[in-house]
């Protein structure tokens, strides 16, 4: 059995940052922990995790979901964690397909937002934030105090049994408390028990299986039409 902890954030909203900052402030932890960055054309850090002795993999999609390819190969990830010999794994996804939060139940969940994305951002993310336990608050020392608590306030509306940090992915100001928070919950998971929080859209079109003309005539599967 082995420690699981889902991260998902939309792109650059410092996911990775808090992610190292949350190991550093335990100490040893890095050497019992390891990270798998999921994302989908190309990532840089892995090589970012190694400058802080943090062993880190990356999973690139491609033209796959990056959640979904996140989904299929999670079993690998687990066994990939256990040939290490840690004790915890760590999973970061860019969240690219905002309505497929990686999120399993039982297993704490978190979900890392910017500040300065504006403040519809919790609204418009759907079950990444929904559906997380915490919901981490990055680049706030860039705002105001009225600003924070109103983004607050709006992370509450979608998800009010979550917990709001605010952390500094620069100082790491905050990390320990989310540290403390996710050990303290966190229980030991046999895949076999594992299930999404939450189903993967219904999506299968003529798109997802590559076509790249335009026009009714060219779309097949499923597919929604506007109403104008």
């Amino acid at each position: 059995m082995i420690d699981l902890i889902t991260i998902a954030g939309p792109p650059s909203s410092g996911k990775t940052s808090v992610i190292i900052k949350m190991i550093d402030s335990i100490e040893g932890f890095k050497d019992k922990c390891g990270v798998i960055k999921f994302d989908c054309l190309s990532a840089l850090d892995e090589e970012q995790y190694a400058k802080h002795g943090i062993t880190a993999k990356t999973g690139l999609a491609g033209n796959l979901c990056p959640d979904h390819y996140f989904v299929s190969n999670f079993e690998e990830c687990i066994n990939w964690a256990k040939e290490k010999g840690f004790s915890t794994l760590i999973t970061e996804s860019a969240g690219l397909c905002n309505r497929c939060a990686p999120h399993l139940k039982n297993v704490p969940a978190i979900c890392i937002l910017d500040n300065l994305s504006g403040i519809n951002t919790p609204l418009k993310t759907g079950p990444m934030v929904k559906l997380a336990d915490v919901v981490v608050v990055t680049k706030s020392d860039l705002v105001s105090q009225a600003e924070k608590e109103v983004f607050r306030f709006k992370i509450q509306q979608v998800n009010p049994k979550c917990k709001v940090l605010f952390i500094n992915g620069i100082t790491g100001q905050g990390a320990d408390k989310l540290a403390r928070l996710v050990i303290t919950e966190n229980k030991k998971m046999e895949k076999e028990q594992m299930k999404l929080r939450f189903s993967m859209p219904t999506a299968l079109c003529s798109y997802c299986l590559g076509e790249t003309r335009v026009g009714e005539d060219f779309q097949i599967g499923l597919n929604r039409k506007i109403k104008l």
